[in-house]
């Protein structure tokens, strides 16, 4: 089945997105914002769970943001493109205020990604001891 939003349409929106946004937000990130077509995910997520996006300081290439389009083929594939351009711009924001937040040398975002993934290991957990009979 086709993606809803075909790649060049969610690279283009892609591009919307950060050149609307003021320029001082990519101070630094010497790699820009980058679309890749690839499904990404970390092993040790709870199931189900996809990176959409990801912020990366690396020696050689610099300060960059991934935008994994294959992840949110996997995530949205049945919503709405609206949706999709929605949820493409918020993550470009998380992503860029990881971007921000680096620079200034704190950690706030990450703190909460982490709680983030702790309440879905929690929802998995109360969930996988369901039986689907008549418990609360």
């Amino acid at each position: 089945m086709p993606a809803p939003v075909p790649y060049p349409v969610f690279c283009r929106w892609a591009d919307e997105i950060v050149d609307s946004l003021p320029e001082p937000l990519f101070r630094e990130l010497s790699g820009g914002v980058q679309v890749s077509r690839q499904t990404r995910r970390n092993p040790e997520d709870p199931p189900d769970v996809y990176l959409l996006g990801e912020y990366i300081v690396d020696p050689y290439l610099g300060r960059l943001i991934h935008i994994y389009y294959g992840s949110f083929r996997r995530v949205f594939a049945g919503e709405e493109p609206e949706v999709w351009r929605e949820e493409l711009e918020i993550t470009i924001l998380h992503e860029l205020r990881h971007h921000v937040e680096d620079l200034a040398g704190v950690d706030w975002l990450n703190e909460e990604d982490r709680l983030e993934l702790l309440r879905l290991w929690q929802e998995v957990s109360q969930g996988a001891g369901r039986d689907g009979g008549d418990d609360p």
